[in-house]
């Protein structure tokens, strides 16, 4: 299908963007294109405006600030998979990023995008949860900062509030000694997670479990902390019968989602399965 008709604006600044937000009806940001691009194709989505901010260099880019790592928001996949820092101090981040999509998709496509069009598949938003992030938010009355924990409500759904404009998102280093994981079963004809595990485990001199978390994408309704299964580990020595422990309560109180595909208690199976292994893997 073809995308209706519509008006094309190239935002010059954060300040423009968010002025055209609130002044104009129906209105989209457009950075990288790979979500909102095939929505508005099937005219799932049809904006009156589309307003480019994909050239901002201000909001692209990694840094350190203090003991936080900062990535714009326009940052691709691709600078997020091969960053230095990032595969240094947060390598779960950047293994999720380079499991996304295809070489187009990666090269293109933008963290901050993939955030906020809130898919229930999506990579990058089980690596957030896992590693505490923070997303940094511009609206009218000036910047903010909310957790990942919270952002993500429902399909295509997230806390981002109207007329805003994400424009980074930070990590906390990990504790010393932790070790990051993402597993991943994809779809093999999209590629999306049918389900993806993203975990952080670090532990103490005793042997025993100090830091844990777990976060599973694709599975549910949104993406979710496996709370349940992270507090099953915590302050015990992870051995096998206590990590299968930890997993069968990955789905506690989630909905799981059903497709032609993957069914309901399948994706439930899965999430069991790949929670048990990549927990497995760091210890």
């Amino acid at each position: 299908m073809i995308a209706r008709a519509f008006k094309y604006t190239r935002a010059s600044s954060v300040e423009e963007a968010l002025r055209l937000l609130r002044e104009e009806g129906d209105v989209k940001l457009i950075a990288g294109g790979q979500s909102l691009l095939p929505l508005m194709k099937l005219r799932l989505a049809m904006p009156q405006r589309i307003v480019d901010i994909g050239r901002l260099a201000a909001l692209r880019g990694v840094r350190r600030e203090g003991e936080r790592i900062v990535v714009g928001a326009l940052t691709t996949h691709a600078a997020v998979a091969q960053n230095p820092l990032l595969r240094e101090v947060v390598p779960l981040l950047s293994q999720a990023a380079g499991e996304i999509g295809d070489m187009q998709v990666r090269n293109r496509g933008t963290i901050g995008g993939s955030l906020v069009h809130g898919d229930g598949a999506a990579d990058l938003a089980a690596a957030v949860l896992a590693l505490d992030a923070t997303l940094e938010v511009t609206t009218a009355d000036g910047s903010s900062s909310r957790p990942a924990a919270g952002f993500f409500l429902g399909p295509m759904l997230t806390a981002l509030p109207q007329g805003a404009v994400l424009t980074a998102v930070s990590f906390p280093e990990p504790p010393d000694g932790a070790r990051q994981v993402y597993r991943k079963v994809a779809h093999p004809a999209s590629g999306y997670a049918v389900v993806g595990v993203a975990a952080l485990l670090a532990m103490g001199p005793d042997g025993t479990v100090r830091h844990a978390r777990v976060a599973v994408t694709g599975a549910g309704q949104a993406p979710f902390r496996a709370s349940a299964a992270e507090a099953t580990l915590l302050g015990r020595k992870p051995t096998p019968d206590l990590v299968a422990e930890a997993a069968s309560h990955a789905g506690d109180g989630v909905e799981f989602a059903g497709d032609l595909y993957a069914s309901a208690e399948y994706r439930r199976r899965l999430t069991e399965v790949h929670v048990r292994r990549a927990i497995t893997d760091l210890v």
